[in-house]
């Protein structure tokens, strides 16, 4: 699986305590491996986000992306945060 990085994700990971960004990739190389691992809870998100995805990093932080295309190879890493991430 290939993954981009938007600047916005750039800076909120930038931002994360060291001991939340381990975790962060941590999953992250479980979603590399398998996007829809039962301990990620991916899912679609809806509204005006109903493009996007989110996978679980811890209880309460999540990284939103999208898929670039229709065999789900390549994604975009959009931002990584709190709930607060999809106003």
């Amino acid at each position: 699986m290939t993954i981009y990085v938007h600047p916005r994700y750039r800076r909120s990971y930038k931002n994360l305590e060291s001991q939340l960004q381990r975790l962060a990739d941590g999953r992250i190389a479980l979603f590399r491996h398998d996007a829809f691992d039962s301990r990620l809870d991916t899912h679609r998100l809806h509204g005006k986000l109903k493009k996007q995805w989110s996978f679980s990093v811890s209880q309460r932080y999540r990284i939103l992306f999208e898929f670039l295309d229709k065999k789900k190879d390549e994604v975009v890493f959009l931002d990584i945060g709190s709930h607060d991430i999809y106003q």
